[in-house]
């Protein structure tokens, strides 16, 4: 499946619930990223998650649904690692080129457990406790 038809299959609700996982949040944060800036990418993914869900009817608990700090963090690792590698042809090319991103325990090197599971980290995004989140100084260039 292309990048377009994957994104407005997540866009419009219809990608299955059960093929929702790390990977497929990765991949449209990294098409998000490549379309737009840095803010209204996380913006975009922000409300996508929550429609995502909404039309999935998931419910909303302490350990599941939408967590904005994961969501905005995330946002920020594949920024960086697209302004530091460059786009590639497809997202799963980027992917493919880029395994540390699928390794959803990534974010422990920030950010210890306590805060990350906290109901605070949840619902509104926390800086993280460990060591900050890497900066870009540059932009992403696409192809």
């Amino acid at each position: 499946m292309d990048d377009d038809t994957f994104l407005a299959k997540f866009e419009n609700g219809t990608w299955p619930l059960g093929q929702w996982h790390h990977r497929e949040h990765i991949k449209v944060a990294y098409l998000y990223l490549c379309r737009y800036g840095l803010e209204l990418a996380i913006q975009k993914m922000c409300c996508g998650i929550k429609a995502f869900n909404a039309a999935h009817q998931v419910p909303e608990s302490p350990t599941g649904g939408y967590h904005e700090t994961m969501t905005q963090a995330w946002m920020r690792l594949v920024y960086l690692t697209l302004c530091e590698f460059g786009p590639s042809e497809t997202a799963d090319a980027f992917l493919e080129s880029q395994p540390q991103l699928l390794s959803k325990r990534a974010l422990l090197f920030f950010y210890s457990r306590a805060l990350i599971m906290s109901a605070a980290a949840k619902r509104q995004f926390v800086a993280p406790d460990l060591t900050a989140l890497p900066q870009s100084v540059g932009r992403v260039t696409t192809n």
